[in-house]
């Protein structure tokens, strides 16, 4: 099969249209350009091996297309004969080349190029290429590795070469004028026989070395092989463009051929974001493969949502499903909740919406399957139902954007994810590069592209949380591992199969949740978490006109003189508050001896229960920090203290039973605040506050709205009577 590149059509057709309005000195310019590719084409013959169109393939040939190279692909379609090359091996390769160059093998004027495919890259142009090569003063010059496999014994055979040189044959890539290459590969060689044995035999034998002109190129002048070489190479990316060149440090080249040999596709990997000029200035690669989304005809996706630890704000990450911008009948919903905390939301959320889908089904913490388990029958559902993807998506990761599963189709990659991390943070749900075990590893890149200082997609070795997986990969997918998590799992069978794994930073579409130090066992667990999630937290806490009344044009209303009214905290606040204080149930009987004051006595009492006793105080005074003072500072101008102090944060409950109002009083405090916990004339009836002074009363208060008044001397108030019902309120003398 013939791969002819396009990047010279373009040229031709504007040469045309230039030379029918006459000729000009840039048609003239343009031309030359035309013919100096095609004779180079001409001259070298590019030979590669590849019986499947993978993702290393794809690669490679987007390689050749930018340097205009035509490349003639043997094996595409057919059964590879070579062995597993896990282990040696590739003996049909060569036999699939001498039987394409037998054309040439009389001709001395033709150049043959040979590389391997799936893992090499090229950095320069044919005339770059054959410049190198006759620098080398070679008839016939092969690649050089660090390491003498696959028969180690043969190593002392090899001439010695200048310190740091690459000593040893590898037969990935090589050229050589048509008969040179021809008499190497003369003799006959067994399929699953290894090339590279077969090619080291025959350059140490110093006669057929001599005859056909044998160099291995130890300077990496030409071919550069990565492994072993990683403290070899160096790569520099211009930083206006993004642009990448792989240097070799040692010898100082550039070579034009990148070899991820052995163990080092990773590496290949890594570089590869940056080489063949996927930048020049923008991602060019981000929109070569895109795909249009067809309305009409849209792939058919499982979505397996996966909650297999205790994670904050469920309910919110609940939301982000429902919010895909995706027809729910192409969405077959499979949802896993390996923990009790999340099974009742699991259930209400399929129970609700599962009608909308293609199908929905959920498995609960009851059905006793792990992790590893409940991943496997998702993708074993995707299957059974012929979907044409399955989108990932764990309960650590919000959706903000609800395209972000039409934006990743749109990629066109077997897997492909969207950049996500945590508020502020540099963690994030990929991994730029791995240690030599396995794990985590930090690239040269990895700050830039969480902090989107470097916008594009990145082949990357480990993606979690959220991504999305073609068909064709999902037989390649192993969650099975002795010493690696499910996702380790996973992207090790990916990577081991050659499949990449691209993450997106292009556009911002979601976040990540810390679950760090999570504890599920307390009573309303995310209201504990600001700390941890304060955007989260806020999210869900915090009144959604709160950031409105810090405009200067926003009116606060007062009901009364220096009362002031703000829209602060959501029902999810009062309701979550109220349930912790009553789980834990240590209401003060409302007499004057209170152990829990300093000097033991409190001369207004109220049945309540401070903020201390729940363990809520340092939450509660950064809630103040952060929400209550910028609205003191907006109402009573010229007064600032940050961060605010207070030593009574409590909750009040007014019951007709208990302590149903509170006589007049002043509090002990520059300024208090008064959040209504729940609604009047519905939770209870009467209640409410009167100030005094100004004969003023507030008694239709809203729920999640805060009252502020001054402390001292002018706002003598009182607790108004409640006839129904339970009042709750949450107080706090700030300043005192």
């Amino acid at each position: 099969m013939h791969v002819k590149q396009q990047g010279s059509l373009f040229l031709l057709l504007l040469l045309l249209a230039v030379t029918s309005q006459g000729a000009s000195a840039d048609a003239d310019s343009d031309a030359n350009v035309v013919a100096a590719t095609e004779n180079w084409n001409d001259k070298v013959k590019v030979f590669t091996v590849a019986t499947e169109p993978t993702d290393g393939y794809a690669r490679y040939l987007r390689s050749t297309r930018v340097y205009d190279i035509e490349v003639t692909t043997l094996g595409l379609g057919e059964e590879w004969m070579g062995g597993d090359m896990q282990h040696p091996g590739g003996g049909f390769k060569l036999n699939l080349l001498r039987k394409a160059i037998t054309p040439f093998k009389n001709d001395p004027e033709t150049i043959i190029l040979f590389t391997d495919s799936y893992d090499v890259v090229f950095t320069a142009t044919l005339e770059e290429i054959v410049e190198k090569f006759k620098e080398s003063g070679a008839k016939l010059l092969l690649s050089a590795e660090k390491f003498c496999w696959p028969d180690k014994s043969l190593a002392n055979d090899y001439p010695e070469v200048e310190e740091r040189g690459s000593r040893f044959l590898n037969s990935g890539a090589f050229i050589g004028y048509a008969p040179q290459v021809y008499g190497l590969l003369e003799d006959p060689i067994e399929d699953t026989a290894d090339d590279q044995l077969y090619f080291t035999k025959a350059f140490l034998d110093p006669t057929k070395r001599a005859k056909l002109g044998m160099k291995l190129d130890t300077q990496s002048r030409l071919f550069q092989n990565l492994h072993g070489a990683k403290n070899d190479v160096k790569l520099k990316v211009d930083l206006e463009t993004n642009q990448g060149v792989l240097q070799n440090v040692d010898f100082m080249t550039t070579p034009a051929i990148i070899h991820g040999n052995g163990l080092s596709k990773v590496d290949l990997n890594a570089y590869g974001n940056y080489l063949a000029k996927t930048f020049n200035g923008q991602c060019l690669v981000c929109q070569e493969y895109r795909l249009d989304l067809d309305d009409n005809d849209l792939p058919v996706i499982t979505l397996a949502v996966i909650a297999s630890t205790p994670v904050p704000f469920y309910d919110q990450f609940l939301e982000g499903v429902e919010s895909l911008n995706y027809p729910k009948k192409k969405l077959h919903l499979l949802m896993y909740s390996g923990v009790p905390l999340h099974d009742d939301d699991t259930r209400e959320f399929v129970n609700k919406y599962g009608e909308k889908y293609a199908s929905a089904k959920f498995t609960l913490s009851t059905d006793e399957l792990d992790e590893r388990q409940g991943r496997q029958l998702a993708l074993d559902k995707a299957r059974l139902q012929h979907s044409d993807y399955i989108f990932f998506l764990d309960a650590d990761a919000h959706i903000d954007d609800g395209e972000v599963l039409r934006e990743l189709l749109r990629l066109n990659k077997q897997f492909a994810a969207p950049l996500f991390t945590k508020h502020h943070e540099l963690w994030s749900n990929f991994w730029g590069a791995l240690s030599e075990g396995g794990y985590y590893a930090r690239s040269h890149d990895y700050v830039d592209i969480v902090k989107r200082d470097l916008i594009g997609i990145f082949n990357v070795p480990h993606v979690t949380s959220i991504y999305l997986v073609k068909h064709s990969a999902f037989d390649a997918i192993n969650f099975q591992h002795k010493e690696f998590d499910p996702d380790m799992a996973m992207c090790e069978s990916l990577r081991n199969a050659g499949i990449f794994m691209y993450i997106t930073n292009q556009r911002y579409f979601g976040h990540l949740i810390n679950t760090d130090n999570f504890n599920s066992s307390v009573t309303r667990p995310d209201f504990h978490t600001l700390f941890t999630n304060r955007y989260d937290w806020a999210q869900k806490y915090i009144h959604p006109n709160y950031s409105a009344q810090l405009n200067e044009s926003y009116v606060i209303p007062q009901p009364c003189p220096d009362v002031y009214w703000f829209q602060i905290v959501t029902d999810a606040f009062c309701d979550d508050l109220v349930a912790i204080m009553e789980a834990h149930n240590t209401w003060s009987d409302g007499s004057n001896t209170d152990a829990r004051l300093e000097g033991g006595y409190e001369a207004v009492p109220t049945r309540d229960i401070h903020m201390k006793q729940v363990g809520l105080e340092p939450l509660y005074l950064k809630f103040l920090q952060l929400f209550v003072r910028p609205l003191q500072e907006k109402v009573f101008t010229g007064y600032f203290h940050n961060p605010p102090r207070s030593l009574m944060n409590f909750m009040v409950r007014y019951r007709p039973d208990e302590q149903p109002s509170l006589r007049p009083h002043h509090d002990s405090s520059t300024y208090t605040i008064n959040i209504a916990m729940n609604r009047a004339g519905i939770d209870y009836e009467g209640g409410g506050c009167r100030f005094l002074r100004y004969n003023c009363s507030v008694t239709e208060t809203k729920k999640g709205w805060m009252l502020m008044h001054p402390g001292r001397l002018t706002h003598f108030h009182e607790g108004l009577l409640v006839t129904k019902g339970t009042r709750y309120i949450m107080i706090s003398f700030i300043d005192p």
